[in-house]
């Protein structure tokens, strides 16, 4: 992919909980946007079962785990949509960096993702839902949603804020 070229981007561990299976379901129907995720394919049953699956997709690209910070960001600074599929945990550190770059944001649809965007976010459940997001992107007003994550993360994700409120607890 080409900074031009439109593309929707993922990266998490490889796990049912963070809805893989579902996003790469959606991606593989006749989807408007190539999908790029990054993950730790190789560690687990589930993991090398969707490798398998979907690798040779021609509308999908999987990389192995990418820790190098920058290069990471440069897929992430790129891409059209962001795609989070976390279902637990609470506030999760890839989705707050993600609003920290000013990327639209889809996430799956749960209390704590909601939470977390302040209920400006995209959101899906399913793999329709999710079909349903992808198809209408371009109708969606995604650089609104990219500056209101930017706007939400940088007044409550900040050092400053979360020392304010572990001082006022202890």
């Amino acid at each position: 992919m080409t900074a031009a070229t439109p593309y929707a981007f993922g990266v998490c561990r490889i796990e049912p909980e963070n809805n893989v299976h579902l996003i790469l379901e959606a991606f593989a129907a006749d989807c408007p946007l190539p999908l790029i995720m990054v993950g730790n394919w190789q560690h687990s049953d589930y993991g090398k079962e969707l490798w398998t699956r979907y690798a040779d997709h021609p509308n999908i690209t999987l990389h192995a785990p990418i820790y190098d910070k920058d290069q990471l960001n440069a897929y992430r600074a790129h891409c059209s949509l962001y795609l989070h599929g976390h279902s637990c945990g609470g506030t999760n550190p890839s989705l707050v960096e993600a609003m920290y770059l000013g990327l639209a944001i889809a996430a799956f649809d749960c209390n704590f993702n909601r939470e977390t965007t302040e209920g400006k976010a995209l959101y899906f459940k399913d793999v329709e839902t999710l079909r349903a997001l992808v198809r209408q992107a371009e109708q969606l007003n995604l650089p609104h949603i990219a500056a209101n994550m930017k706007e939400i993360a940088d007044r409550r994700y900040t050092w400053k804020r979360i020392a304010e409120c572990y001082a006022r607890l202890f």
